[in-house]
């Protein structure tokens, strides 16, 4: 049956937002995806989350520039900040301040343009980095203000902020994903992949991923340097 409701997609090209835009599709909707390159060290996921879109059959998709690394503040938009290599106490320097928040703040700007009631987005708060803005309470508090904030909420169509692996571990994402028919080995998830998009295997995302793989009990499809 041919989707009839429209979803706007925040993907990043990594593994979750991979599976969360299977999911949105599996669950019968028009994905619009959207992806931003704010700035961050590498273009590779935004190379990769091409491919995905076009491999799960996106309806659209759009890259939406904004220079957050004129602020710097996080490894991940100033190159004088290292990567982590090792776990480390409270909130990593990966965390790129009021990411999230803009990142649905853009989702939900095009959702009203396109009339979609519908936004899906690829958080986690089980195994992930600590990201304040990727907790359920955040997610929630951003549903409640998107109903606040719009014409076509006003007017009566609503939207819904979906998270559908926020609170499953990245094995049961992994899981889901296989189930689905994602291919991971187009994705990227690493902080500081290089232009081929091999991941380098260290990193906080790397780590997450490859333990993922592990506990799923599947081959791990990543692309590492070594």
């Amino acid at each position: 049956m041919a989707a009839t409701k429209k979803a706007v997609v925040l993907l990043s090209g990594g593994l979750d937002s991979a599976t969360t835009l299977a999911v949105a599709g599996e669950l019968g909707y028009s994905c619009h995806c959207l992806s931003v390159d704010y700035g961050q060290r590498h273009r590779s996921e935004l190379d990769a989350a091409a491919r995905v879109a076009q491999a799960l059959g996106a309806s659209a998709h759009r890259v939406i520039s904004i220079d957050l690394a004129a602020f710097g503040g996080s490894a991940l938009t100033d190159t004088s900040i290292a990567v982590p290599q090792s776990p480390g106490a409270g909130i990593p320097v990966t965390y790129v301040p009021a990411r999230n928040t803009i990142l649905l703040a853009l989702a939900l700007a095009w959702a009203e343009v396109i009339d979609a009631r519908d936004i899906f987005f690829g958080a986690n708060a089980v195994d992930y980095s600590g990201y304040p803005d990727c907790r359920p309470e955040f997610m929630r508090a951003f549903g409640r203000l998107a109903n606040l904030a719009t014409k076509a909420a006003v007017e009566g169509r609503r939207l819904r902020l979906h998270t559908p692996i926020i609170d499953l571990t990245k094995a049961q994402i992994v899981r889901r994903g296989a189930a689905l028919g994602v291919d991971y080995s187009i994705t990227v998830s690493c902080y500081q992949a290089d232009a081929a998009g091999l991941a380098c295997g260290r990193c906080d995302s790397c780590r997450l991923r490859r333990a993922g793989f592990e506990a799923a009990g599947l081959r791990d499809p990543t692309r590492y340097v070594a």
